[in-house]
């Protein structure tokens, strides 16, 4: 039988009036005088797309329209988020006008802007920002770019889990950044790289710390939020120093002759001060371990329940399957070289 003509009887026969799969599908099969043994291989697949393409007619529009309704949300919400950064700066504006120039408030109302806005966005130029001013206030950089970029960085990780991911990108942006500035200013590119890395250095284990703080004490009932990624966390945790690292290697490599080779100098100096990085990763990890290793275990329980849900058989099934599969294609394969080599012989 034609493809088109198996897609076009089994479109006519199908009917939702019986209660279950089997039945739809065992009337569609019986009506349109399909025996499923005497097709190929191909007439086979026209068949499944077929009964596949009718019985979740329903569910594919429904999950069409709703991919469409995430989309119109996620574009909403883009934009929400955006006018909200947009309204927190105004807000803070129209508070610095209010202060003046008193400098002991506009530090505190800047600390408290620093901590109340979305970094991510801003990163980059605030970075710029930092350095470039601190060039222009002394005649010799000092730790005050240290601790400026030390505060940038605790800031723009220290909310949420510690996701590598997340931690990469903010590292990177900024490191990025300081290395554009010191391109343009040669002769101060190893200490607005050494001391921008000390900041991040920094502002990294000052968010670390923060983290095991919380993680010491969360309540019993947010515990969730590590347990969905407990074991990425732990092996996070235990190599910090190493993604400090590759993010100054992966920066080198990207950079000019001159600064590939600052940068590769600076990442060797800083091996043997990246010890207190360690040590509070694996602090952290720790507790983590100590914490959730209960909820760890509950956690395997659950695995060993969902292992028995209809959904988990059927992976058992499709494996075993596709390993018969394999074996059958394998078995024909051996016995047509066979065939062939016995040709040959005689």
């Amino acid at each position: 039988m034609q493809t088109n003509k198996i897609e076009e009887t089994i479109k006519k026969s199908y009917s939702h009036k019986f209660k279950t799969v089997a039945r739809r599908i065992n009337h569609a099969l019986e009506k349109s005088q399909i025996d499923l043994n005497s097709l190929s291989l191909d007439d086979i697949r026209a068949t499944t797309t077929a009964l596949l393409q009718e019985e979740t007619k329903s569910l594919q529009t429904d999950v069409e329209n709703l991919l469409a309704q995430k989309e119109n949300i996620e574009r909403a919400l883009e934009k929400k988020s955006e006018e909200l950064q947009e309204s927190k700066y105004e807000i803070f504006n129209a508070i610095e006008e209010k202060v003046g120039s008193n400098e002991t408030t506009l530090h505190a109302l800047h600390q408290i802007k620093l901590q109340s806005i979305d970094l991510y966005d801003i990163l980059s130029e605030m970075v710029e920002s930092a350095i470039v001013t601190a060039m222009e206030k002394e005649n010799e950089l000092d730790e005050t770019l240290k601790e400026v970029i030390k505060e940038i960085t605790f800031e723009a990780i220290k909310e949420g889990s510690l996701n590598t991911i997340r931690v990469r990108k903010i590292l990177s942006t900024i490191l990025a950044t300081s290395i554009e500035v010191a391109e343009a200013t040669p002769t101060k590119a190893d200490e607005i790289l050494r001391l921008t890395l000390k900041g991040m250095r920094g502002g990294l284990i000052k968010s670390i710390n923060r983290f095991k703080q919380r993680v010491a004490y969360m309540p019993i009932e947010a515990k969730h939020i590590l347990i969905e990624d407990y074991d990425t966390i732990i092996e996070d945790l235990n190599q910090t120093d190493t993604l400090f690292s590759q993010i100054i290697l992966t920066q080198a490599s990207e950079s000019s002759q001159l600064l590939r080779t600052m940068l590769v100098n600076i990442n060797k100096d800083m091996r043997f001060d990246l010890e207190e990085l360690v040590l509070i990763s694996k602090e952290t990890a720790e507790i983590i371990r100590e914490r959730f290793s209960n909820f760890a275990k509950l956690a395997v329980k659950k695995a060993d329940v969902a292992f028995q849900s209809p959904r988990a058989q059927e992976a058992k099934r499709m494996g075993a399957q596709a390993m018969e599969a394999a074996r059958m294609v394998l078995g024909s394969a051996i016995k047509t070289a066979k065939g062939a080599i016995e040709k040959k012989d005689k």
